[in-house]
């Protein structure tokens, strides 16, 4: 890949938090905390019932925070009760899309293949995938972190072009809401792989994907996260439901 060319990534993964009303409130205040930055890109993914608040509020007070979706089915409709298509979602507005995230994964048998179909239909629609990526902690004790890591990327990522638009998250199953913590090395020698590994695909892509990490960020780590060469930005849970703690998070490298 080329010299990156995109401010880093704050993104804030809600999961199933935040019902409409109070996605709405909590968006309003976040915006007017954090909602002029210019230097980094903030993007919040609410449940999808909250969505439409959400885009509301944020067109409302001219925000320049996007939003997202936690996930997307691979058919733009059918019979497929329960799923969400992405044509919805780009009905909605939605930027972007996680997808392949470690609870779908391991919670509800996400497979491989079915990340590279829903990183397919993100792409189709226009809204940018993030594809995530991670080794549990028997994988990691095993030295196959790695090996994980590629498998993911190669069948995730099958048959996108070479100059698409997506970004990667790395997260590490043992450190998401274990309070555990990757070390930054750890971290670095992950990220680098996937950055090399990149780099001899996507070398169209012109610095367009970012290496983001997710694995218990909090305001007490984020300076160190941020200050590492190898980590474009942050995939954040549990602390980007408090006001507080992701105005911190976003504010990385201003205040102490």
């Amino acid at each position: 890949m080329s010299e990156k060319t995109l401010p880093p990534l704050v993104a804030g993964n809600w999961k199933m938090y935040k019902g409409a009303r109070e996605a709405g409130e909590f968006i309003r205040l976040l915006s007017q905390k954090v909602g002029n930055v210019k230097d980094r890109e903030v993007v919040v993914f609410p449940p999808f019932t909250s969505i439409p608040t959400v885009a509301q509020v944020l067109q409302e007070v001219a925000s320049t925070i996007s939003y997202g979706a936690q996930d997307v089915f691979w058919e733009a409709e059918g019979a497929f009760t329960g799923e969400v298509s992405p044509a919805f979602l780009a009905e909605l507005g939605c930027r972007y899309v996680i997808v392949g995230h470690s609870e779908r994964r391991h919670l509800l048998g996400e497979t491989d293949e079915m990340c590279r179909l829903k990183v397919a239909a993100a792409l189709r629609y226009g809204i940018r995938p993030i594809l995530c990526c991670g080794e549990t902690l028997q994988e990691r004790e095993a030295g196959e972190t790695t090996d994980v890591i590629k498998k993911q990327l190669t069948a995730g990522l099958s048959g996108v072009a070479a100059d698409a638009s997506f970004d990667i998250a790395y997260e590490p199953v043992w450190a998401i809401g274990t309070g555990k913590n990757a070390t930054g090395d750890q971290i670095g020698e992950v990220h680098s792989f996937i950055r090399r590994w990149l780099g001899e695909r996507y070398e169209k892509a012109t610095g367009g994907i970012r290496i983001i990490y997710g694995g218990s960020v909090k305001p007490a780590n984020i300076d160190s996260l941020m200050a590492q060469p190898e980590v474009d930005g942050v995939l954040v849970g549990g602390a980007s439901l408090d006001l507080e703690s992701f105005v911190r998070i976003v504010n990385y490298g201003r205040v102490k």
